[in-house]
């Protein structure tokens, strides 16, 4: 069986750099082994990456029974319990999958335009000219709040408030590279006491599930079908057998939007906010384009700029937030790019290599939204959301709020960055952020354009 060539570091040193800098360390195997190759981290499990197109594409239109993803996520399970669609594999899967599907499609999504754009407005109400603020810190404000009013309607009261007090404090806690690094080393997750990392945590979770389950019980107790949140439609939801989701089933799914809905957009604005304000030629033709609209379009008018939906796929090339697709653990011999693979390999397209591949994307380390005017990129060249089975669910959901927040921003607020230095990429959590999250200051406040987006009136 020919197999690909192996990292030759220790296990240990692999593992260290796969939590404090992944990215270079995947380039640097990348440059040394080429399209395919493999990598022990620490006792953990050795992984086969891959980041040639072909290859991704044989994985992503293989028979999805041929794999297992689930139980590779085990570092998920502490915060989103066993029920989550991403810890869930074969049928199991596929009943969630279909139950989760549908509020994110079609005009069940477009009905969160005019939140969106409302959220967008009070958030940035706070700026001070001239003070400089944490984009990415705004940008998670927005993101949250949107979820949380999206998933369970809620938008004021004590238990929207504590959540998203709790999510906010979840969310540091555990997407630090320490809290990362704790899910690799069970006894870091132990309950030592209330200071203790294990600790802090399981009374963390405590608090979020008692208010997740008694949202569920009120809800079931007073259900109204006329609500339009999602929560509502996973209540409303039934099977091919007639069955709905458990409270169990709920809360896994429920905690699963909150955490993999808000954080992802929030990283992924904030680094469409850094480019956008570090290339003036990019700001420029990009509101130039926003001006084109009419005096009230529609929202999905704004959502069908070009260049705007250049500017989030350059954004979601250069730096996907998640960088890699979930794994596949082959549940049956396979064949890829020459390559002979056992049973329970563990496969690992690569979406950041496959997106700085030189022969796909010309001088790939350059922000250059035009590259999406010029050509159509395939599903195996372009991933930022994964594929297959496994791809995403909120993906057009994540795009439409990107797009919606972006050109509430940009329309209203005349921003610039607080300095000039570079912003250099790092790990957060299972994503890759902008490390200090885009330090901005706002100069004006564009009133005389409010009318330009007709979103004045939301």
């Amino acid at each position: 069986m020919k197999q690909p060539p192996a990292v030759s570091t220790p296990p240990s040193w692999n593992l260290l750099q796969w939590i404090v800098r992944p990215l270079e360390f995947l380039e640097s195997c990348s440059r040394r082994y080429g399209d395919c190759f493999t990598m022990q981290l620490g006792g953990v499990a050795q992984f086969v990456v891959f980041s040639h197109p072909e290859a991704i594409e044989a994985i992503l239109t293989a028979n999805p029974k041929h794999f297992e993803s689930g139980r590779a996520n085990f570092i998920l399970r502490r915060t989103l319990g066993d029920n989550s669609l991403l810890l869930l594999d074969g049928e199991r899967h596929r009943r969630h999958r279909q139950l989760l599907m549908p509020p994110f499609h079609g005009e069940r999504m477009r009905a969160y335009g005019q939140l969106i754009c409302q959220i967008t407005e009070n958030v940035a109400q706070q700026w001070v000219v001239g003070q400089p603020f944490v984009a990415r810190a705004s940008m998670q404000e927005i993101s949250l709040r949107v979820i949380l009013q999206a998933v369970f309607g809620l938008s004021e009261g004590q238990r929207y408030s504590q959540l998203e007090q709790l999510l906010g404090t979840l969310l540091d806690l555990t997407s630090s590279r320490f809290g990362f690094a704790t899910s690799f080393f069970p006894v870091l997750q132990r309950d030592w006491g209330a200071w203790s990392p294990g600790g802090r945590f399981n009374r963390l979770m405590q608090q979020i599930n008692q208010l997740l389950y008694a949202e569920i019980q009120e809800r079931r107790q007073r259900f109204d079908p006329s609500r339009p949140d999602i929560l509502t439609l996973l209540l409303a939801a039934r099977d091919e057998y007639g069955e709905p989701m458990t409270d169990e089933e709920l809360r896994d799914e429920l905690m699963t939007l909150l955490v993999a809905g808000h954080e992802t957009t929030a990283t992924a604005l904030s680094w469409a906010l850094y480019w956008i304000h570090s290339l003036p030629e990019v700001q420029s033709k990009l509101l130039a384009e926003l001006e084109t609209l009419g005096p009230t379009p529609d929202l999905a008018e704004i959502t069908r700029l070009p260049y705007l939906n250049a500017v989030c796929s350059e954004t979601l090339r250069i730096y996907p937030v998640a960088f890699i697709t979930e794994l596949r653990i082959t549940m049956a011999p396979i064949h890829v790019m020459g390559y002979d693979f056992r049973r329970d390999s563990i496969l690992v397209p690569c979406i950041y290599l496959a997106h700085h591949r030189p022969d796909t994307y010309p001088q790939p380390d350059q922000f250059n939204p035009n590259r999406f005017l010029e050509r159509q990129f395939s599903a195996y060249e372009f991933l930022p959301f994964g594929g297959s089975n496994r791809r995403c669910i909120g993906a057009a959901f994540a795009l439409f709020e990107m797009k919606l927040v972006l050109a509430t921003l940009l329309s209203r607020y005349q921003l610039k960055r607080a300095d000039s230095r570079p912003v250099k990429p790092v790990r957060r959590g299972v994503t890759i952020a902008p490390k200090g999250g885009v330090r901005l200051v706002m100069t004006e406040r564009r009133a005389a354009s409010n009318q330009s987006l007709g979103v004045a009136t939301v």
